[in-house]
């Protein structure tokens, strides 16, 4: 299972409540792309809309551009391969106030590719600043113990 892109942002921002695995509908040479580790995860969020999910602003840049189709969007809509029961539970907590769905990583899984998805609710400024002095505090120690 090997990790082919990751939203770094999202455990900072964000703190992880549940999280889904999701196949994505997806062009060939976004394929490609996405193997190449092209694809950026950073800024994108996911709607629930009639019945289905869909994936709005994550980046698949063309494998090679020249090949690629002069109307290609990079940021397209895609949408995303869940099960009922599983849109059902990403509906409920799209409509709730302060729950979002984020994409959390892109990943193969026996030559698919997975995008894991999690609901997530949006860290205070606070619960970020004891977030930096807890991985400050850690480096710290590793620094010590490799300089014994």
């Amino acid at each position: 299972m090997a990790n082919l892109a990751t939203n770094k942002k999202a455990q900072f921002d964000y703190e992880l409540l549940e999280q889904f695995e999701a196949g994505i509908e997806l062009l060939g040479f976004e394929v490609k792309s996405i193997r190449a580790g092209q694809a950026i995860l950073s800024g994108a969020h996911v709607i629930v809309r009639g019945g289905e999910a869909y994936v709005v602003g994550m980046q698949i840049p063309p494998y090679q551009v020249k090949n690629t189709p002069e109307s290609y969007d990079s940021e397209r809509t895609r949408r995303l391969l869940l099960t009922k029961k599983e849109l059902g539970e990403l509906s409920d907590a799209d409509s709730k106030k302060g729950l979002t769905i984020i994409p959390v990583s892109l990943y193969n899984k026996n030559r698919k590719i997975k995008l894991g998805i999690g609901i997530a609710r949006g860290k205070k400024k606070f619960d970020k600043r004891e977030a930096i002095k807890k991985r400050d505090v850690d480096r710290e120690m590793r620094r010590v113990e490799v300089g014994r």
